[in-house]
């Protein structure tokens, strides 16, 4: 719970106690991860803001939780986190990048700055550019496979 900056966090619940728990949490305005693996954990993971179920646990558990950790451990999560915010930034970086392209180069390729400043763009070169662009956005992406 400290390594992942978690505020405050439950342990040794009754079964029956655990999603009136999570709704309460909720209710309250807090946003709230649960990490179980039996069945009697599936309706609190699934009222929770993010379920976390362990690999090894129930059918149940795995179908309810939003992120399953394949090994048993908890240390495995932070890497999760880790992963999602690195795909986040990675995500708005190509999003930047692919609209920064469409707002200029489509409409120089269009001919509509033409009458004005007398700028162009071939089709052809429009269409490199665009490949360029995709090219890009790949690229950054497979950073994704090298870790950081």
């Amino acid at each position: 719970a400290k390594t992942l900056t978690v505020g405050r966090f439950e342990a040794g619940v009754k079964p029956d106690q655990k999603a009136t728990i999570v709704e309460t949490y909720r209710r309250a305005g807090n946003k709230v991860m649960m990490v179980g693996d039996g069945i009697n954990d599936a309706p609190a993971l699934a009222s929770a803001d993010i379920g976390v179920a362990l690999g090894g646990g129930t059918d149940v558990a795995i179908e309810s939780a939003d992120i399953i950790l394949v090994r048993d451990d908890l240390e495995s999560l932070l890497e999760t986190f880790n992963i999602s915010h690195m795909t986040y930034r990675i995500i708005k970086q190509n999003l930047f990048w692919a609209f920064s392209y469409n707002v200029i180069a489509i409409p120089i390729a269009a001919g509509l700055f033409y009458p004005v400043f007398g700028w162009s763009l071939s089709p052809i070169v429009a269409a490199a550019a665009m490949a360029f662009s995709s090219l890009f956005v790949i690229s950054n992406s497979l950073r994704l496979l090298k870790p950081e």
